[in-house]
């Protein structure tokens, strides 16, 4: 009889894990439309407000910086408070905040909204990987994760589509409240549809593979945490490569226009055909270990293999400023941030290998700070570099090194993938 209750709430939990990464997709797509709503807007702000560029970063940092406090306190709180209400109080704080960008008039008051902004939307990865640790098998987490991933390259490409003219219609307040309010929806559908899987579900993913040998109860605290060298893998991973991601998102625009000679009105096909090629790879990397894992691998193999496979697919980036055609330019980086995520997408699953249930998301958290604040360390070399050299193949070859360089450390501190021992 209790077989057959498992074998049953597999079932039903087959079809409802999709839904739930359906969810977790939106949401990162919501997450980056509204990080990305004041770099699209910048050139009508900076005329109303009158902000100069000094002052347009330190907005930009304010989020950056906030971006890390929020991954690493919202880890915490997601392990503490649960998934479904955590994500709900998240996806409320950062939409509440790109609202309420609408009512600034102020470099302070913009820096203030990007800061509770960031702090909002750092609750997203650690509560999506808490989500997926909990609902799918662990041969289906990288693939799940690669699928709601790519939710962040959607984001990326709808919202140059959407946000300017959107702007140009009602203007940049109606915008940011529009757009900051989709949030709210999402909110409403999440707490109607999304439950914790129960014992039964749990049981028949037991049944299927192995546990972690963890008997402890309540969420670690962050000391117990980083004195693990699995904490530091995953740490060291973000913070090596996340900046790299950064780089794509933020510098690509200036650099087809100084290089390339390309301005506003023509330098959007390239991006587009470059966000579009991120979600194969985000989606494809996470197919590569699930589709290893099915086929009998160990998860030690089939995780650092798809991360080798996305590690060498970046390396030709190195040479992307030697390349005089285009669209040849556009492949190579295309293909290097596909393989960006793609390696991100088993990156994040490797902490639901290496830890417990009850630690996945301050794990998360505390390698998501890492990551952010790598990116506000690399954000500084970038300008260095292109203030003394003017040229960006030096921040290329750094990108397509930094892959190799993270798994080579990861190898390191976790050879055979041995799961933590958070047992007192």
């Amino acid at each position: 009889m209790q077989s057959a209750v498992i074998a049953s709430s597999a079932r039903v939990s087959n079809r409802y894990r999709w839904t739930v990464c359906a969810l977790l997709f939106f949401a990162t797509v919501i997450n980056y439309m509204d990080r990305q709503i004041l770099g699209l807007l910048a050139p009508i702000l900076q005329k109303d407000i009158g902000w100069t560029q000094v002052e347009y970063g330190r907005i930009v940092i304010s989020f950056s910086a906030f971006y890390a406090i929020g991954q690493l306190c919202f880890g915490r709180i997601v392990d503490w408070l649960g998934t479904r209400v955590s994500y709900a109080v998240a996806m409320v704080m950062w939409s509440a905040a790109a609202m309420l960008h609408a009512a600034a008039g102020t470099v302070a008051g913009f820096a203030f909204m990007r800061a509770l902004l960031g702090l909002g939307e750092g609750g997203n990865f650690p509560a999506a990987i808490k989500a997926t640790t909990e609902w799918f098998p662990r041969r289906e987490r990288a693939l799940a994760t690669g699928i709601f991933n790519s939710g962040a390259n959607i984001g990326a490409v709808f919202a140059p589509a959407i946000i300017p003219p959107l702007a140009l219609a009602l203007g940049w307040r109606a915008a940011f409240v529009i757009i900051g309010a989709i949030g709210i929806v999402w909110m409403l559908f999440w707490l109607t549809i999304y439950r914790p899987a129960d014992a039964a579900t749990q049981a028949a993913y037991e049944d299927a593979e192995p546990v972690h040998a963890d008997t402890g109860t309540g969420s670690p605290g962050w000391g117990v945490l980083i004195r693990k060298r699995q904490t530091w893998a995953f740490l060291l991973g973000k913070f090596l490569t996340d900046p790299v991601w950064w780089f794509y998102l933020f510098w690509l625009p200036k650099w087809l226009n100084e290089a390339r000679g390309m301005d506003l009105q023509h330098i959007g096909l390239p991006l587009v055909c470059i966000y579009a090629l991120t979600t194969i790879g985000s989606i494809g990397g996470g197919w590569i270990s699930s589709t290893l894992l099915r086929n009998g691998w160990n998860v030690n193999r089939a995780r650092k293999t798809a991360m080798l496979i996305c590690a060498c697919c970046v390396l030709p980036i190195a040479f992307v400023s030697q390349v005089d055609n285009l669209w040849a330019a556009v492949v190579i980086i295309g293909l290097a941030a596909a393989a960006h995520q793609g390696w991100s997408a088993n990156l994040y699953t490797i902490v639901s290998d290496l830890f417990p249930q009850r630690a996945v998301a301050s794990v998360i958290g505390i390698g998501g700070m890492a990551g952010a604040f790598g990116s506000v360390l690399f954000s500084e070399v970038i300008g260095q570099v292109l203030q003394r050299t003017g040229h960006y193949w030096v921040l290329f070859v750094i990108g397509a090194l930094g892959y190799l360089l993270a798994l080579s450390i990861m190898h390191l501190l976790v050879s055979d993938m041995k799961p933590a021992s958070l047992e007192a």
